[in-house]
């Protein structure tokens, strides 16, 4: 780690002029946040309607199906409400929602939110009993699907059990015709009123918003409750963090089911007054081109995306654009300062979040490399890779770990900053560390690895679970992963693998190129830019690395394989062999004496 990488009080000072720019930008906030404080007004709805109230004109939601001002957003968010308040819906009450990025996604959860109904946020791209599980976990009076996703949810209705009159229908085009077993949900709307319901004024803080599923990498997802206060605290947060005005346009093409789309990227649109821009799917090629037809001048992302935005060819249309800030998580360092300079970004408000989870970091100095600051109480403690806990001392406490140091980050419960948890309660207890530092307190376990950086800043390191240990130390797939693209036209997926014979885990990369693998060039990379117990001793060439629907890396196919030859064909694997000299390949004989402990690493 550089020196750099430590923020001293001369790198604070440094952003002085940045910050008292920030400060006197503030004032745009604080009605909202007034209101909040002086008449208890929470949760989404109230934003909306808020927004709806103070520029009814103002373009709210841009997409290829057309544009809508705050104040048509709002009726039609009315409608929904009053719909399912005459169906007998109240609060606490589950609604599931199967719908593509679009602006029916926001307006229905939207009129939701203003009865306190709860909108279970299903993963588009889940299919069978994945799906299944996800529907039933939260046990839901109605179903919304889109045609466009009636496909994927229709040969499960039989076991879920929802009847055909809780079954709502939303068409994806004028002509499209509602299908037998379904409610025309669209048609049931047009006789609603559009008036503001009484109910949004009574909405409280602990009320649940959303259900946000887990991403699935590993078995079956889990859905964390969002409640209408943590939204509101999102909504104040993020927008004073990423300043917008209402002539901002922020381009999102993240799942609105994911929090990043949702809850960062539009809670701070939605406290500006903004407008947020759509498109149904990520493309590399066309995102510059979008971001002109929508005059954007922000966007959403997550850092895989923008690796895909730095492989693509660069063009005249890099820089002619009006976006200069960015929003999301992930970007990683190996490419951060390149990004903003090749497409002209002035602003990375990368943060740190979790669904589930109690504290939040953002990058509101615009430092490079780090996911920000976090005003809440959190501690970064000693963290054994090997037996995979949180280190203790012989009185049974955590130890936090020294300013430039890689810990596990936990944050602090409190009745101000509390865990709202899962809905299968048994999931909470293994979230929840107790006695940390004293008898009787508690925090919550992130799962994450952080780099302590100093100023209440922090480095995103790694999962717990992605960290092995392998000759006495501790490897990070993040960084070896980081490593690996800084070769041009390399994708990695880094994890351990365990060998007979061995102690921990060796590492392994499953690789996609552009191009033919070099193996000689990308083996004198790994030795310049790794320890050598870093370096990976299994390589895989894989034609495509599959991922979420948010990007993320599905590693689990991939550690299950290891380096079985029999699991791993058509798609070679090289070693490294005790001898050295480079990568070999992966023979059935040298396989056979990997199994037997024939090497001696």
């Amino acid at each position: 780690m550089s020196a750099q990488s430590v923020i001293t009080p001369l790198t604070v000072a440094r952003q002085l002029p940045r910050l008292a720019q920030r400060l006197l930008a503030l004032p745009r906030s604080l009605p909202a946040l007034a209101e909040t404080g002086m008449l208890g007004r929470y949760g989404l709805g109230w934003a909306v309607e808020a927004a709806a109230a103070r520029h009814p004109d103002a373009l709210a939601v841009r997409s290829r199906e057309g544009d809508l001002s705050y104040g048509e957003f709002n009726a039609r968010a009315n409608r929904v409400a009053h719909f399912y308040r005459r169906q007998g819906l109240r609060r606490g009450d589950v609604v599931a929602v199967l719908l593509e990025n679009r602006a029916e996604f926001l307006i229905v959860i939207t009129g939701l939110a203003k009865i306190g109904v709860v909108a279970a946020l299903l993963n588009t791209s889940q299919i069978g009993k994945v799906l299944a599980h996800s529907i039933m976990l939260v046990r839901p009076r109605c179903l919304i699907a889109g045609e466009e996703l009636r496909a994927h949810v229709e040969p499960l209705l039989p076991e879920l059990g929802i009847a055909p009159e809780a079954r709502h229908w939303l068409a994806d085009a004028e002509l499209d015709a509602a299908p037998a077993g379904w409610l025309d949900l669209g048609a049931a709307l047009q006789p609603c009123a559009t008036a503001n319901p009484d109910t949004t004024r009574r909405i409280r803080k602990t009320d649940g918003l959303f259900y946000i599923y887990t991403s699935g990498t590993t078995g079956l997802p889990k859905a964390a409750v969002l409640s209408q206060g943590r939204w509101t605290m999102a909504f104040h947060g993020m927008g004073m963090a990423l300043q917008l005005d209402r002539h901002d346009v922020l381009y999102s093409t993240l799942p609105l089911y994911h929090g990043t789309a949702l809850i960062a990227c539009w809670s701070a649109v939605l406290q500006a007054g903004a407008a947020i821009a759509l498109r149904r799917r990520f493309s590399a090629s066309e995102f510059w081109s979008d971001c002109r037809d929508f005059d954007a001048t922000a966007f959403g992302y997550v850092g895989e995306l923008c690796r895909y935005l730095m492989a693509q060819p660069p063009s005249a249309g890099d820089r002619d654009h009006r976006v200069r800030k960015m929003v999301g998580n992930g970007l990683r360092p190996t490419i951060w300062r390149d990004f903003k300079r090749r497409f002209g970004i002035d602003t990375v408000m990368e943060f740190y979040g979790s669904s589930e989870g109690n504290i939040g970091f953002s990058n509101i100095f615009n430092f490079d490399n780090t996911v920000g600051f976090c005003p809440l109480p959190y501690a970064v403690v000693a963290w054994d890779a090997e037996r995979e806990t949180p280190s203790r001392d012989i009185q049974g406490r955590l130890r936090r770990v020294a300013p430039g140091e890689v810990g596990l980050l936990i944050g602090k419960v409190t009745s101000r900053n509390g865990f709202e948890g899962y809905t299968d309660a048994s999931k909470n207890a293994a979230c929840l560390l107790t006695d940390v530092f004293e008898k009787g307190d508690c925090y919550f376990n992130t799962g994450d690895l952080v780099r302590d950086i100093g100023f209440r800043h922090a480095q995103f390191v790694d999962r717990t679970g992605d960290t092995f240990r392998w000759k006495g130390e501790n490897v990070s797939t993040a960084e070896v992963e980081n490593v690996i693209a800084g070769l041009p036209g390399l994708h990695a997926v880094v994890y351990g693998v365990e060998v007979p014979g061995t102690n921990g885990r060796a590492g392994m990369a499953a690789i996609a190129s552009e191009g033919e693998l070099d193996l000689v060039a990308l083996y004198a990379h790994l030795q310049r830019e790794l320890p050598p117990y870093a370096v990976p001793l299994f390589i895989r060439e894989c034609g495509h690395l599959a991922t979420t629907a948010t990007f993320k890396p599905q590693k689990h196919g991939l550690k299950v394989a290891g380096f079985d030859p029999a699991m791993t064909t058509p798609e070679p694997v090289h070693v490294l062999l005790p001898e050295g000299g480079g990568y070999v390949p992966l023979t059935p004989e040298i396989h056979a004496r990997l199994l037997s402990g024939a090497y001696r690493f």
